[in-house]
């Protein structure tokens, strides 16, 4: 099968399905949307928990309701949309267009269009990238993969649960096995401060007083057919296990939140450059890669914090995607970010200094009364308190970013 579009969207989640709509409103009309299961939204269909469209829809929604907004707006669109569609090798030509080669049920087709947006997500790191050794016993999961069997298919996991990683998602899912009864042990953290937003720590650990063990980790996981426990260890500041600091913890389940990474693999091959920190690509404040007509959004370019994020990111895309196929966007000079003191990542990476521009970005280590600093064009925004779990964003004018004389602006994290 091969087919002509002008825009193909990689990724039928939130900012996909949001990139999807903003483009058909901004008169794109030949637009393919590809998502590799069988059912659009992401992972908002298994988050059945609330605290979803509090920016995007300004309503307090679940993962399920948020995305049935979505797609009630994208019903009223004529995209293309094709599910059970795997997009496996992105090729830009000489010219510019750009092929598009995967499967649909086993049946290869090709994909020729103008531009190409990317909101592919992450994907949930293993216990082997991670060092848990041990055995391999029935009974260890990734937190998506628990949530899934839970809130899609009502099978509880286990019983006596222990939770690796103290990010949002293993947090949530604590809350859950609480909820449904399991003896949730403790959430077993390796840095010296949980990875989750406060009100997830409040909400999911502190409410059903659960155990958070702070500077360990998991060392093994022991158990013949089924997990019957771990161990556990204090780490020292440069994360080295402290002798003597072993404790074992008796568990039937294993649930490892130990972090989510983008899946870049598609355009890490087709010669996109990718930010070491973010794990994302490169990308200018287009949102555009240094593919040209190539486009991210969502967690693909970033691990957001909120879904609202992700949304915002696929519209802002669209509207890049469009300016692209109908102007070019290769007349812009950019300049660079750099990150300065306390600052961990900050997207986007390149400014153009002719537009407003959204900045998302994270911190390094804790710290509380600082101002994150974009010196050169004299704009500083508050933080009573910042922390590496919890993104900051903030929104800078076309005007003052024409403030900028030098090739680069430097952020800083500095106290105040």
């Amino acid at each position: 099968m091969e087919k002509n579009y002008d825009l193909a969207i990689i990724g039928g989640g939130p900012a996909g399905l949001a990139s999807s709509i903003k483009a058909w409103k901004l008169g794109v009309k030949s637009i393919v949307l590809l998502e590799e299961s069988n059912l659009l939204g992401g992972v908002l269909p298994q988050c059945i928990h609330p605290g979803f469209g509090l920016h995007y829809f300004r309503e307090d929604l679940t993962g399920p309701e948020f995305a049935a907004k979505l797609l009630d707006r994208l019903k009223d669109t004529g995209v293309n949309v094709l599910v059970g569609s795997y997009a496996e090798h992105l090729e830009v030509k000489s010219s510019g267009e750009k092929e598009i080669f995967g499967y649909k049920y086993g049946e290869a087709f090709k994909i020729k269009c103008k531009a190409v947006i990317y909101a592919a997500g992450c994907r949930e790191r293993s216990r082997f990238e991670v060092n848990i050794l041990g055995d391999r016993p029935v009974g260890v999961y990734t937190a998506g993969e628990a949530q899934t069997l839970m809130d899609m298919y009502g099978i509880l996991p286990g019983s006596e649960i222990v939770v690796v990683g103290s990010g949002d998602v293993g947090l949530i899912m604590a809350r859950r096995f609480a909820l449904e009864g399991a003896d949730v042990k403790a959430v077993v953290e390796i840095m010296p401060y949980p990875g989750g937003l406060t009100r997830n720590i409040v909400q999911c650990l502190e409410d059903f007083h659960i155990p958070l063990y702070l500077s360990c980790m998991v060392t093994e996981i022991n158990g013949s057919r089924r997990v019957e426990g771990v161990k556990i260890v204090r780490v020292d500041e440069k994360f080295n296990p402290i002798h003597g600091s072993e404790n074992s913890l008796k568990c039937d389940t294993v649930i490892l939140a130990v972090g989510l990474k983008p899946r870049v693999e598609l355009r890490d091959k087709a010669g996109a450059l990718i930010d070491e920190a973010t794990g994302g690509p490169i990308v200018n404040d287009w949102l555009e890669t240094t593919i040209p007509g190539v486009f991210a959004a969502g967690n693909v370019l970033v691990i957001n914090d909120l879904v609202d994020y992700a949304a915002e990111q696929g519209e802002r895309a669209a509207e890049s995607a469009a300016k692209f196929m109908h102007d070019g966007l290769a007349a812009f000079k950019f300049k660079r970010v750099i990150l300065g003191r306390n600052v961990r990542l900050v997207v986007p990476h390149l400014i153009s200094c002719v537009q407003d521009v959204t900045f998302y970005g994270r911190v390094g280590k804790p710290e509380e009364n600082v101002q994150v600093r974009f010196d050169e064009i004299g704009q500083a925004f508050k933080l009573p308190i910042a922390r590496p779990s919890e993104m900051f964003r903030f929104k800078i004018s076309a005007d003052d970013l024409l403030k900028l004389h030098d090739e680069k602006m430097v952020v800083n994290v500095v106290k105040v």
